[in-house]
């Protein structure tokens, strides 16, 4: 049985602006918006969805195949994921592309002003999926447009129940293409505001995207997050971080804890429960693959942190 990561590989460049954007940019002045942030603190990660939801499986025990495609400068990346020892077999490198780039900026709010270069994410769809069925489980993630549609068509093809987590590139797609992702999917995961948007632009609501898949898992920050399944809405508490640090990939390690928990079969109160504290433990530390544990550890900390064992 197979995780199949169908996602973007990129390079996180993140600055954290020691203030607020809002004290900087005056709403009746947007038309001619023009500011600088200055940023002394700055960090180049590995990070990208795919890669991130790969790294935090990993540790989760797991052996997460990545479906991506790359560029020329992959190489410290890809020696990143040997010393993890998660699977390349399936990033496809394309020597004339970079690989994909995300600037980050985050203020004092943790809000994020993002600037993004797809590089070799934009042919994703040439990358071929694994051999795969009904027996495997899987995620399409933010990637190219083009690698999306492909990819879920062809686990749906093969069978592979699937999550649909549309992210970043929710905007790319009508609602016309967002109700065939949902209709396609197993299970679809969003944040609040994604959730908002998709209900937009699907014209539908909460409950009637329910409807169309086994769960919608909608995640809500630090107020926890919603379930809904079996016409019911599953409140899931958030956990308590160490810290504050970073809140980028936090929704990352969230859906490789949905992902563990679908894969051995976990009803949604722990599997819930386990996304809630990967979440947690990503926030607490700097970048997307920084967060460290053993799968004991992990467990004695969801003990602490929920009162029960899984």
């Amino acid at each position: 049985m197979s995780i199949l990561i169908s996602g973007s590989v990129a390079y996180d460049t993140i600055m954290v602006f020691q203030d607020r954007f809002g004290n900087h940019i005056l709403p009746d002045q947007v038309h001619i918006l023009n500011v600088s942030f200055l940023v002394p603190e700055m960090r180049r990660e590995f990070g990208g969805c795919a890669g991130n939801v790969a790294y935090s499986l990993k540790l989760l025990g797991e052996e997460p195949v990545t479906v991506a495609a790359v560029g020329a400068d992959f190489r410290p990346y890809a020696e990143w994921m040997d010393r993890w020892g998660i699977s390349r077999d399936y990033v496809k490198e394309l020597p004339e592309h970079y690989t994909a780039q995300a600037y980050i900026t985050t203020d004092l709010d943790d809000n994020q002003i993002t600037a993004f270069h797809p590089g070799a994410m934009g042919a994703a769809h040439d990358v071929p999926l694994p051999p795969c069925g009904p027996e495997d489980i899987g995620i399409v993630a933010p990637n190219g447009p083009e690698g999306m549609v492909r990819h879920a068509a062809q686990l749906a093809e093969a069978g592979t129940p699937f999550i649909f987590d549309p992210g970043q590139a929710m905007p790319l797609f009508d609602g016309e293409q967002l109700l065939r992702f949902v209709d396609q999917a197993r299970w679809v995961s969003v944040n609040d505001y994604e959730c908002r948007l998709l209900c937009e632009r699907t014209g539908l609501s909460s409950e009637q995207v329910s409807e169309r898949v086994a769960a919608l898992i909608v995640t809500r920050g630090a107020e926890g997050s919603w379930i809904y399944a079996g016409g019911e809405r599953l409140e899931i508490p958030a956990a308590t971080p160490e810290a504050v640090l970073d809140p980028t990939g936090c929704g990352d390690a969230y859906r490789a804890g949905l992902l563990y928990g679908l894969q051995h079969g976990l009803d949604w109160h722990h599997t819930g429960r386990i996304a809630a504290l990967m979440g947690a433990l990503k926030v607490a530390r700097h970048g997307t693959q920084n967060h460290h544990f053993t799968m004991d550890e992990f467990r004695r900390r969801y003990e602490r942190e929920f009162g029960e064992l899984w």
